[in-house]
């Protein structure tokens, strides 16, 4: 059999975590899909896959292996449409990740955009809370927030975004406003979990980033339910600035503590290295930036114009 082919297949049932799912999307038999990984687990001398009675799970093995295949496949892809004369023609099913609140604000115009020009792309949007490996689930572009450890990514910057305490003018008025780090244990704290871990609020102490460990009186893992339980009057929340942007212009909140802020981080639009950028990506990400940056902007995000490779 043809290894691209086989590499096919591989991919296939690493995504869809099933035999007869991937003969299904690639039009094929069961049968021959199980062949197809047989021989080529005996090809390599190792189990791609650990089979259960319900679902098929990557090895170890497998899961390196799956990178590589995602990238030869993708070059292939794109090396085929450059000598065919198609290279600057997107097509195909482009997928987008991005942060459940950001996305909600700023995506679905974005992306309604891009497709009604480029008929021949379409999209899937994931809003998710965490960071996902790109490549091994199979995501074209991210939309992230902070500082980029993985080399092997490309980032372009779109703006920055500040981490940042808020509370309700009524709220400040009956229980005063702090003045220090410590005194927010004085203070009914709403905690949303996905900025602060183990209940500690970070910020920019005299010899550089200290902590201070707070007790919160309700702790939620939506942000949107935090900000309104501060704008009720019930407390100090903790935020990323383009979440409570409208709140402080219409006065419903109030920054808390801005004096010991964390430095701003960076706001990218992220895509795996690759030799030959697949024309959907390449694309979007030109059409995606400077629109981002409009959004961000709209929502009291600092914008900048950078594009860098992202650093360990």
């Amino acid at each position: 059999m043809d290894r691209f082919q086989e590499l096919k297949v591989f991919v296939a049932v690493a995504e869809t975590g099933g035999f007869a799912k991937a003969a299904s999307r690639l039009g094929s038999s069961p049968p021959a899909v199980t062949r197809t990984i047989a021989g080529l687990e005996q090809r390599l001398g190792t189990e791609l896959f650990a089979r259960t009675t319900r679902r098929v799970h990557l090895t170890e093995a497998g899961q390196l292996f799956l990178e590589r295949a995602r990238g030869l496949l993708s070059d292939l892809e794109s090396a085929e449409s450059e000598v065919t004369g198609e290279a600057r023609m997107p097509t195909g099913r482009l997928t987008v990740t991005a942060s459940v609140t950001l996305g909600r604000s700023i995506l679905p115009p974005l992306m309604m955009g891009f497709l009604n020009a480029h008929s021949r792309v379409t999209a899937k949007v994931l809003l998710l809370d965490r960071v996902v490996n790109l490549i091994e689930e199979g995501i074209d572009v991210a939309i992230r927030i902070g500082e980029l450890p993985d080399s092997t990514l490309i980032a372009r910057q779109v703006g920055e975004v500040r981490r940042m305490l808020v509370a309700s003018p009524g709220y400040l008025s009956k229980r005063g406003t702090p003045k220090a780090a410590a005194d927010l244990k004085l203070h009914s704290i709403i905690a949303f979990t996905g900025l602060m871990p183990n209940n500690e609020w970070t910020y920019a102490g005299e010899r550089g980033a200290s902590r201070v460990t707070l007790q919160p009186r309700f702790e939620i893992n939506d942000a949107t339910a935090a900000i309104a339980a501060a704008e009720a009057g019930n407390g100090i929340t903790n935020a990323l600035s383009y979440m409570v942007a409208k709140s402080i212009r219409e006065e419903r909140l109030v920054p808390v503590l801005s004096n010991l802020c964390l430095p701003a981080v960076p706001v990218q639009l992220v895509y795996p290295e690759s030799r030959l950028v697949s024309p959907k990506v390449r694309t979007f990400i030109d059409y995606a930036a400077p629109r981002l940056r409009v959004a961000l902007q709209e929502v009291g995000v600092k914008v900048k114009a950078t594009r860098a490779k992202s650093d360990p």
